[in-house]
């Protein structure tokens, strides 16, 4: 199973990448939006994690795109998490919303649980 992280804390991005790892997923990590869409349209993807705030190309447009093309589930990570910021990602789509901080251990139990 592949797995896209598209996170610009480089700290964040590696924590998960190792977390799944360890259960066997395939994990590419771009730090960016713009990489971000551009892997996430051109790859098969089984689940994409989506950080909202980043360079170029913020979380919820590169949803939007992703949304017009396929229908990968989606989990958005955002330190920025309202009730308004949470129904906006699960109106463009997004299948899970997880505020920062976090822990890596429940978010690979939320992508089991959208895997499974």
């Amino acid at each position: 199973m592949r797995i896209l992280i598209v996170e610009d804390e480089i700290r964040i991005s590696n924590l998960l990448r190792i977390y799944l790892q360890r259960e066997m997923f395939q994990v590419d990590v771009v730090d960016n939006g713009k990489d971000g869409l551009e892997c996430a349209l051109k790859e098969d993807y089984n689940l994409i994690i989506l950080d909202v705030l980043m360079p170029e190309i913020d979380g919820y447009q590169v949803l939007k795109e992703v949304r017009k093309l396929k229908k990968t589930p989606v989990i958005m990570l955002s330190a920025k998490c309202t009730e308004e910021d949470i129904k906006y990602s699960k109106d463009l789509g997004a299948n899970a919303f997880i505020a920062k901080p976090f822990s890596p251990g429940a978010v690979v139990t939320k992508i089991k649980e959208l895997l499974s």
